[in-house]
């Protein structure tokens, strides 16, 4: 921070001021100029009354009734009662005091006729919704004489963020106290003026004052889009950085072998019982022609639910091995590194049993490393690994630890990256000799906009086609309370499993009583159970349909299945982040088998878990889950040659949120077309990542979806910037704004989708 704005509040408003701002996060001048206006106010347009809720903390705009002083009959002391009204809605303001001549100021002020910002929570009394001691300010009173009085009463009305102990107008005050002092001295700029001019943009201060203290509609409306531009731009300067100095590290160029030499990925190719989409088999090129580069490669590969991703990373991994390097495989949970490791054995066969009995001449090892092996099994895949016997090395973050070496690794693929931070995906990078190749995986469709803003730094590729043979998925709602349609969802499930078919049935809890949702906790280690619970963020806001009944729980389903007649003589399994990792091993090796033929499950299984015969799907509390995890959650099915089936229960009522978010899964299976949705329906920092991070992003203003053009134009200033002066020696703002808004953690954030 540069200028004033790194000076403490304490030292420009004193501790008494500045002490219920830092209850907001609001520490220093820039803190506080960075909190712009929610909204703002227009005298001329009232706050509807209809919309208010009991016990909602409010900031209405209204006019002054009627106020009136009344000693109170049953208790001593005086109470004023004033009415505003929005023009055909009331609300009562309601004040007490020991004596009637301590309210006379209040009734003085509040004449009939005056506007004013009202704000407290909201009651009721006797049938009346009223509040109690409300904080207020009146349009133009304060003012120092009638012309100065007219003209603020004519501005736009700047209303924050707030709390019960910081009003919004008194955040006002305090942002007039620090704002009208300031010079351009001492507010530095980060966008260059040549940027600024090309794009019409005001300067910093000038675009402070406008955001803060407008004297029209069109003032503050510009400086909001100077600060989406800035926020844009520093966001893509940070971006073009990594990508530049990620291009000057030298690597080991991997080029494919010549035809007729012994090679892994040509036998691979030649024994595969199916065709490669034209996705794949262009994604591939792609990532050949880059892994035979002598710098690394960096690239985001992102793919449709069952689109075949692991097949092109594994081809990818096989032309590394082929040239003599090894390849590591990072996943998010043990289960998911399990599966890979079968997966990658299977579609390998001979050819990864190198120097066993039966092994390819030339074939490699596949060797896993998690946290729950035994002392003998980790030793053999760590010397596996350092030895170079294994090309493949499977993985959760256990393969991040001092000990495990490479004799050469070549590339490193992030299976499911926004479960995994900078610091992770660098530490397993510098475990090369030399910057090794990296594919990032990511199953969750992203966004044009969102891909440029969060994964800037690397080249993305995208699988939309999905195989041969896949016979789709169908999804139903289900009202959870009506039990005939809850009746058939379970006579369903027995259907299919008559069928000799499998059923997943997902719940957001382990056990009945906990508070959160599974894995809701830091301590999960394992990063098996991260939800993307919307009850978590902000309980699904106004409108989710009032009270509604607690979060189902694996444990408690189970128990219920088992004496569900319709699943009699059915075998019903449960797996969760809470078990032993050898647990959840069997669990999914006796489902994949059919000795269990239900399983009742956590999140865990979201992502890449893999069992063909399973053909459906039960979500509980699907109304409770962000698009983006419920599409993943659904891709568990249908990945045979029999059709898939999503029952998605729901306690949502009709016309809510909730209830809009689950109608659109229902309706479509275009997984980039619901990503978009959701980033719409949700707040972006919460998509961004902001609100897993526990504090506050650099991106206050920018909307990634409907601010796309600007995201561009900001790229292409940004990329021009880094191109001329990769180390911003001659933009010291741009580079102090780089710091001061993208700490360490907020990198992080850069990083998860």
């Amino acid at each position: 921070m540069t200028g004033r704005e790194g000076e403490a509040l304490t030292k420009v408003l004193g501790a008494r001021s500045a002490g219920p701002l830092a209850k907001l996060g609001l520490t220093t001048v820039g803190d506080l100029l960075r909190h712009y206006p929610r909204r703002y106010g227009d005298p001329g347009t009232l706050t509807d009354m209809d919309r208010l809720a009991l016990g909602e903390h409010v900031t209405v705009m209204a006019r002054v009734s009627r106020a009136t002083v009344r000693t109170m009959r049953s208790r001593a002391g005086a109470m004023l009662q004033a009415v505003v009204t929005d023009g055909r809605q009331e609300l009562a303001l309601t004040f007490f005091a020991k004596r009637g001549g301590a309210l006379r100021p209040h009734e003085e002020k509040l004449r009939p006729g005056r506007v004013g910002l009202f704000t407290g929570v909201v009651s009721e009394y006797r049938g009346t919704r009223q509040l109690t001691h409300p904080d207020y300010v009146l349009v133009g009173v304060d003012a120092d004489d009638a012309e100065a009085a007219m003209f603020e009463a004519s501005r736009p009305i700047p209303i924050y963020p707030a709390s019960s102990s910081v009003p919004s107008w008194r955040i006002q005050r305090a942002v007039r106290t620090v704002l009208d002092p300031l010079t351009e001295a001492d507010v530095e700029d980060p966008v260059p003026p040549d940027v600024r001019d090309r794009h019409g943009l005001p300067g910093r201060l000038d675009a402070l004052r406008a955001i803060h203290q407008p004297v029209d509609q069109r003032s503050w409306q510009q400086a909001r889009d100077r600060f989406r531009f800035e926020e844009a731009f520093v966001l893509q300067v940070a971006l073009a950085q990594r990508r530049a100095h990620a291009a000057e590290q030298e690597a080991t160029a991997r080029p494919l072998r010549p035809q007729g030499e012994a090679s892994l990925l040509a036998d691979f190719d030649a024994g595969l019982p199916f065709t490669l989409t034209e996705g794949q088999r262009s994604v591939g090129e792609d990532l050949a022609h880059e892994l035979a580069q002598a710098r690394p490669m960096q690239r985001l590969l992102q793919g449709e639910v069952g689109s075949g991703k692991t097949v092109v990373a594994l081809r990818a991994m096989l032309q590394v091995v082929d040239d003599g390097g090894q390849a590591a495989l990072l996943a998010p949970t043990e289960v998911l590194a399990a599966q890979h490791a079968r997966t990658l054995r299977t579609l390998l066969g001979p050819l990864a049993e190198g120097g066993l009995l039966g092994g390819a001449a030339h074939g490699t090892r596949v060797a896993l490393l998690t946290g729950s092996l035994g002392a003998a099994a980790r030793k053999e895949a760590l010397l596996q690994a350092a030895g170079g016997e294994a090309g493949i090395v499977v993985g959760t973050h256990a393969l991040l630890g001092e000990q495990v070496q490479f004799a050469d690794l070549g590339l490193v693929v992030v299976d499911e990256q926004h479960r995994f931070g900078v610091e992770q995906r660098d530490a397993l990078r510098a475990k090369g000799r030399v910057a090794p190749h990296v594919l990032v995986m990511t199953a969750t469709p992203i966004p044009r906009t969102v891909a440029m803003t969060v994964f800037g730094d690397l080249e993305t590729s995208s699988l939309t086609e999905v195989p041969a043979g896949r016979a789709g998925i169908t999804s139903h709602v289900v009202p959870a309370g009506n039990p005939r349609w809850m009746e058939r969802t379970w006579t369903r499930v027995r259907e299919e499993v008559d069928k000799g078919h499998r059923a997943y049935v997902v719940c957001p809890r382990i056990h009945p009583d906990d508070d959160l949702p599974a894995g809701g906790g830091a301590a999960d280690q394992d990063f098996d159970d991260v939800p993307d619970l919307l009850a978590l963020v902000d309980g699904d806001g106004p409108g989710a349909g009032g009270d509604r009944p607690p979060l189902r729980a694996v444990l408690e389903v189970a128990d219920m299945l088992r004496e569900t007649p319709a699943l009699a003589g059915l075998d019903v399994g449960v797996l969760h982040g809470q078990m032993a990792p050898a647990d959840k091993e069997s669990a999914m090796a006796r489902f994949a088998s059919g000795e269990l033929q239900v399983l009742v499950s956590t999140t865990v299984i979201e992502v890449g878990v893999d069992v063909p015969e399973a053909t459906v799907m039960v979500v509980f509390d699907a109304d409770r889950f962000g698009l983006s995890q419920l599409h993943q959650l659904r891709g568990r099915v249908g990945r045979g040659a029999a059709a898939g089936l999503c029952l998605l229960v729901s306690t949502a009522e009709p016309g809510t949120p909730a209830a809009t978010r689950v109608e659109a899964l229902a309706e479509t299976t275009d997984g980039f077309r619901l990503a978009t949705l959701d980033l719409e329906l949700r707040s972006e920092g919460d998509v961004l990542g902001a609100a897993q991070s526990g504090r506050s992003s650099s991106l206050r203003l920018l909307r990634v979806v409907q601010d796309a053009d600007l995201i561009a134009d900001a790229r292409r200033e940004a990329s021009a910037v880094v191109d001329a002066d990769l180390e911003l020696g001659d933009h010291p703002e741009l580079r102090a704004a780089i710091e001061a808004q993208l700490d360490d953690e907020q990198e992080e954030f850069l990083e998860r989708a």
